[in-house]
């Protein structure tokens, strides 16, 4: 218990001694203006956008002892990320319990992270008073690492833009959504057609050849 108490009072540390350097790193990032608003107007995000058909970039968040993870802790498997402003707000979260109660209709070898800004300590403590058991709830506060190279820093705000993206096994970007106003909610029914789409196992004809599922079996799903 007392190695755990250090381990994140050093976090703690680094994280407000880097914090000025984490402003001016921020100061020389890629900007865009035009694809996101908080109420009528467009908020600027940080870092690089992130395309469908792209090699999704690693990242590194931390978990609720502020333990390191990355992206390629998943290597393998099919990842849905559903990225939230802060788990504190109300359509945060129904989208995190969302996507936590669908988890029991997919096929284990699915992982689900929900990634946001929150420092661990108030994570820890949403997931246990909501019993957010299925999805593995993530903080990007320490090195703004995910947010930066997926373009979904918030200038000026600290926070990330609610987003959803899923990244099949080989590591490619299947899909992504950028919700258009940080206070909507994004297409649930369309990210988890897709993510089913994507884990349907492919059909094989009589004559040997494989057959990936229809667009009709997405939308029926």
């Amino acid at each position: 218990m007392k190695n755990v108490t250090k381990a994140v009072l050093f976090t703690l540390l680094g994280f407000s001694t880097h914090s000025y350097s984490l402003a001016q790193e921020q100061t020389s990032l890629m900007e865009t203006t035009d694809l996101v608003k908080a109420g009528t107007k467009f908020v600027t995000l940080l870092g690089n956008q992130v395309s469908v058909g792209e090699k999704a970039p690693n990242f590194k968040v931390v978990n609720e002892s502020f333990s390191p993870v990355e992206l390629t802790s998943f290597s393998d498997k099919t990842v849905l990320i559903s990225v939230v402003p802060s788990l504190d707000t109300g359509v945060c979260s129904i989208q995190t319990k969302r996507f936590n109660e669908e988890v029991a209709n997919l096929p284990n070898d699915i992982v689900m992270l929900t990634v946001s800004n929150d420092l661990p300590f108030a994570q820890k403590r949403f997931c246990k008073a909501e019993n957010i058991d299925k999805v593995k709830v993530l903080s990007d506060a320490v090195w703004r690492d995910f947010g930066q190279k997926y373009g979904l820093l918030i200038k000026d705000m600290g926070l990330l833009t609610r987003a959803i993206f899923i990244i099949e096994p080989n590591g490619t970007i299947a899909y992504k959504e950028l919700v258009e106003n940080i206070s909507s909610h994004p297409n649930y029914d369309m990210a988890l057609s897709t993510l089913k789409a994507l884990t349907t196992p492919k059909a094989v004809s009589p004559a040997g050849e494989e057959s990936t599922s229809s667009s009709e079996n997405v939308s029926d799903s």
